[in-house]
């Protein structure tokens, strides 16, 4: 028996086939996410639904006309946006994504959403949260009149597959919708009623990797957070690794078994009696892409705009590595923090320590480097010592990483730790894979990461 992971991102979907008993990935496949629509608002981010499961369904029907013997499909894919659904289970929305911007947008009395739940709610939540979303659709009359449920959407694409017309939704997931008590596995309903929101468009949770219904005779899994996916398909020992994760944006997970609280640290669920310390980096490895579309515009005012951008960069990079670049009092110090963080929507970065010798593109490109991992960095030093007792290893995953040997060692330096790439590339479609094997009792979730011999 072979199990399908699926993997909605937020610029591309993924899938993988892998086999059920050695658990190697046998194919992959990935596809450009072409739902993004053009609003006109520079704050908003939406996605098309149904573009996304046209493309979704139909790779997914010729994959199984070619693997007849897959016995299970796991789910998972970008946390905290949202998509409303009707009494039929059809989506009356685009999908509001991660990274939409209204949370942070004046709504009432001059403060913004964000600013009015937490005072209400007493729990810190951000914009691109779900549930901040849809307070700004609630009380700024935008709510679709069809509207009576509300979920992610992976969750959506497993309503779709099999039919329900309510979703079901993993902690995992609804946890990154905000208004979640972590600790005690349920959305804060109390907090709800303060806003004047209604707690029947909450969806249904579950602790469970259970099988949510059927799709063409396969059973199909609930789907998970793609941080927990991504971990789960990456580490293969939760007490030594770490995962960092440098894609669209940027992450370091720490798997803890105690519930643990931290600023600008979130405590995630993952299993039961499990949880994962994430720190996200908004803007991650679009720091790179800001510094690619940097040069390109100066090769371009210079007349040389035939050139690969990111070949001449690799070749800056090797130039820095044989002529070591400047002394490190003299180095540029670059905080990469160019989208803000959720904590700090309105921060900016900045290049500081610019000298007469050190504003040259190798020192540049270096910078910017440093500055992604060492954001990442500052951030598993605030998961505490019990997070970090026995780490050993860094388990590397996303392109922006994988594609820069450079950055892989700068990691590495910085976390003082070895550092190798995930075996599999798509870590979060394997993981959602796995996930599916769980859930059809063929793989045991301790075994898989590494806990079997812990009771």
């Amino acid at each position: 028996m072979k199990a399908l992971g699926i993997d909605i991102g937020t610029t591309t979907i993924s899938f993988v086939v892998v086999d059920g008993q050695s658990g190697e990935m046998i194919k992959s496949y990935t596809i450009a996410n072409p739902g993004f629509l053009e609003t006109g608002v520079s704050w908003e981010k939406i996605q098309d639904p149904a573009i996304i499961m046209h493309k979704v369904i139909h790779l997914l029907n010729d994959i199984l006309c070619g693997y007849k013997d897959i016995g299970v499909i796991g789910l998972t894919g970008q946390m905290h946006g949202i998509v409303y659904v009707d009494s039929y289970g059809k989506h009356v929305s685009p999908l509001y994504t991660w990274q939409d911007e209204r949370g942070n947008q004046k709504c009432q009395n001059g403060r913004n959403c964000c600013e009015i739940i937490e005072e209400v709610s007493k729990t810190k939540i951000y914009s691109g949260y779900g549930l901040v979303t849809h307070y700004y659709n609630n009380i700024m009359g935008q709510m679709p009149k069809d509207a009576v449920g509300l979920c992610t959407i992976a969750d959506y694409l497993g309503m779709v597959l099999t039919g329900r017309t309510k979703p079901l939704m993993h902690s995992s997931n609804a946890a990154s919708l905000g208004l979640f008590d972590v600790k005690n596995n349920k959305f804060i309903e109390e907090a709800f009623r303060k806003l004047n929101l209604n707690i029947q468009i909450l969806p249904n949770v579950t602790e469970d990797f259970q099988i949510i219904g059927i799709y063409r005779d396969i059973p199909v899994c609930v789907a998970i957070g793609d941080n927990q996916s991504s971990f789960l398909g990456a580490v293969k020992n939760v007490r030594e690794d770490i995962l960092v994760n440098m894609g669209t944006g940027g992450q370091v997970s720490v798997y803890s078994e105690h519930y643990y609280i931290a600023e600008e640290i979130e405590t995630r669920p993952f299993i039961r009696g499990g949880y994962i310390l994430s720190g996200s980096s908004l803007c991650g490895g679009r720091a790179y892409a800001i510094l690619e579309q940097f040069f390109e515009k100066c090769a371009i005012a210079l007349g040389e705009k035939e050139k690969d951008i990111y070949v001449m960069m690799a070749y800056i990079l090797e130039e820095a590595s044989a002529k070591s670049v400047s002394p490190e009092k003299e180095k540029l110090i670059i905080d990469t923090r160019f989208s803000g963080t959720r904590e700090q929507p309105e921060l900016r970065g900045t290049i500081r320590n610019i000298g007469i010798d050190n504003f040259t593109p190798e020192d540049l490109t270096v910078g910017f480097l440093k500055g992604m991992a060492d954001e990442l960095y500052q951030m598993y030093l605030k998961m505490g010592k019990e997070a970090a007792d026995g780490k050993k290893r860094i388990i590397a995953s996303g392109n922006g990483l994988r594609r820069n040997s450079y950055l892989q060692n700068i990691v590495s330096q910085q976390f003082h730790m070895p550092l190798c790439l995930a075996v599999q590339q798509e870590e979060a479609a394997y993981g959602a894979a796995m996930e599916g094997l769980i859930g059809v009792g063929m793989l045991d979730v301790r075994e898989a990461i590494g806990m079997s011999d812990t009771t």
